[in-house]
């Protein structure tokens, strides 16, 4: 009897420590999910908060005079006269004639600095547009400089002493002023997502990163789609199992592991110093995303091929069908959500990627709208890369907003992968 007690004793101590373990266990899950749920929520939080305000833009309205003499000395309304006039200068004047206190060279140089160079093209376009403006008084609105715009948006506080800010006393002065008379407005910035890249901040866009990515993506796929999913059909089916197929495979296993720079390298050294590609085109870039995705959509065909049951391929062959044709009507169709779902998920990584795009150039400033795969392009992660680089304080808001569309394409196709795979899917 006391043996007994003495044996049940220890089993409820075992049983104690054993449930003991597993409520540390559970603890020590429930921790780790929580610490990842709180850097993602700040990664998520330090992004919205620095990106929100460059999706608005500050712009101000001056009143201009569209001198004759400055457009059109000749007055023969010459196309290619009207789009070299010195429209600065009408700027520049209106700025002038706003505040005629500022006598000062140095001030009225910063002055003109109010706003955005682009006010130039703005007045062009219209006078392009529509030459009976000329000689006429408007009232324009236009782009306010970076530093205004960032002023605007209490991103630069002006109870700060002045030395810590890059906009002085005198120019907040110049903005109240203008503020008071309800000239000063903020407004969706349209030209985030319709512009180029551009040295100024405030002119700068991601329409161009975006054409980028989007031609590359499609290079991409159109080379790593039929590619990939005709070497898992043939490594899964029809290749003999002998040394060889093994070290094809343990080598396609190996590529999905490989850092994605050494594409860049190989790219560099087989597309564009072998095969003469042009640097910095989403052609070239698309063939070195395509060999960085291939092995992983090789890798999900062929987990997808081996997940229909081996029956389908029985009753195909035993009705009297070949075996490719078995594989092509009955089997490839039956695993084509996974093999979707694979490409989407490869395709979105190497929507990501910015190392390997680094080396075969596409790091270079383009202010222009790619037309082709074979223009000089970027694309958005290399954007961001470019934006975050630049000393310029507005740049960090540019960056955080292309970081933010970036990573809305990135959801947008996770999601699609697991709506494909759970509305194709079929349960076996």
């Amino acid at each position: 009897m006391t043996e007994l007690k003495e044996s049940m004793k220890k089993a409820r101590a075992r049983l104690k420590k054993r449930h003991a373990a597993e409520t540390r266990f559970k603890a020590f899950g429930i921790g780790a999910l929580a610490f990842a749920f709180l850097c993602v929520v700040m990664l998520f939080t330090s992004i919205i908060s620095n990106g929100y305000t460059g999706f608005r833009q500050t712009y101000v309205q001056i009143d201009v005079f569209m001198d004759e003499g400055i457009i059109d000395p000749k007055g023969d309304r010459d196309e290619k006269a009207l789009r070299s006039a010195d429209y600065a200068k009408i700027v520049r004047q209106s700025l002038y004639d706003k505040f005629p206190e500022v006598t000062a060279r140095r001030d009225k140089r910063t002055l003109a600095n109010l706003v955005s160079s682009s006010a130039v093209y703005d007045l062009r376009d219209m006078v392009l547009a529509n030459q009976a403006v000329i000689g006429q008084n408007l009232s324009v609105w236009v782009m306010a400089s970076d530093e205004v715009d960032m002023l605007v948006k209490d991103v630069f506080k002006r109870d700060e002493p002045e030395n810590t800010r890059p906009i002085t006393n005198m120019e907040i002065a110049w903005v109240e002023k203008l503020e008071a008379e309800n000239r000063v407005e903020t407004r969706f910035n349209t030209n985030f997502f319709v512009a180029g890249d551009s040295r100024e901040p405030e002119q700068a866009g991601i329409r161009g990163a975006l054409i980028g990515s989007a031609l590359t993506m499609l290079v991409t796929l159109a080379l790593s789609f039929p590619l990939g999913v005709m070497a898992a059909i043939y490594l899964e089916e029809f290749a003999p199992k002998n040394k060889f197929t093994h070290i094809v495979e343990v080598n396609i296993n190996n590529l999905a592991a490989v850092p994605s720079i050494v594409f860049g390298l190989l790219g560099l050294a087989i597309f564009l110093n072998l095969f003469g590609m042009p640097r910095s085109a989403p052609i070239a870039g698309g063939f070195v995303l395509a060999l960085m995705t291939l092995p992983t959509i090789i890798i999900a065909s062929r987990a997808a091929l081996k997940s229909i049951p081996p029956s389908i391929m029985e009753a195909a062959i035993g009705v009297g069908a070949s075996k490719m044709q078995a594989v092509f009507h009955h089997q490839l169709p039956l695993a084509l959500p996974g093999i979707l779902t694979g490409t989407i998920i490869g395709m979105a990584q190497a929507l990501g990627e910015t190392a390997p795009l680094l080396m075969i150039g596409m790091v270079a400033f383009i202010a222009d709208v790619p037309g082709t795969p074979f223009d000089p392009a970027t694309v958005l992660p290399v954007q961001v890369y470019l934006w975050a680089d630049s000393p310029e304080r507005a740049f960090v808001e540019k960056t955080s907003a292309a970081i933010m569309v970036l990573l809305g394409f990135l959801i947008t196709m996770n999601a699609l992968a697991v709506l494909l795979r759970k509305k194709l899917e079929r349960r076996w």
